[in-house]
């Protein structure tokens, strides 16, 4: 069993939800942290490492306080922890 089943969905949906929003909403640094927290209770960075064909150390400075993650790279680990957590997140446009 993944950690990932371990934990609460709704817990788990709300972690990664908070990550992607928190880095649209301009808080990189701290969505960064947000999804380096959810990848490390969920599928790990080694195993993450192998979806995306990322070496794990790569992936841990790309999340990490000075890490600046490409598009292509960050999309692609978006993409899969959505696949993993049984998750489409969407953007929808609100007025502020």
């Amino acid at each position: 069993m993944t950690k990932l089943k371990k934990l609460d969905p709704a817990l788990v949906e709300a972690l990664l939800r908070k990550g992607v929003e928190t880095m649209l909403s301009g808080d990189v640094e701290s969505g960064k942290a947000i999804l380096r927290d959810y990848i490390k209770a969920t599928v790990g960075f080694e195993k993450l490492g192998e979806a995306t064909d990322t070496p794990p150390k790569s992936l841990i400075r790309m999340f990490g306080p000075t890490g600046n993650p490409q598009a292509r790279n960050l999309f692609g680990v978006i993409g899969y922890l959505q696949k993993q957590a049984g998750l489409e997140l969407q953007v929808t446009p609100q007025r502020r």
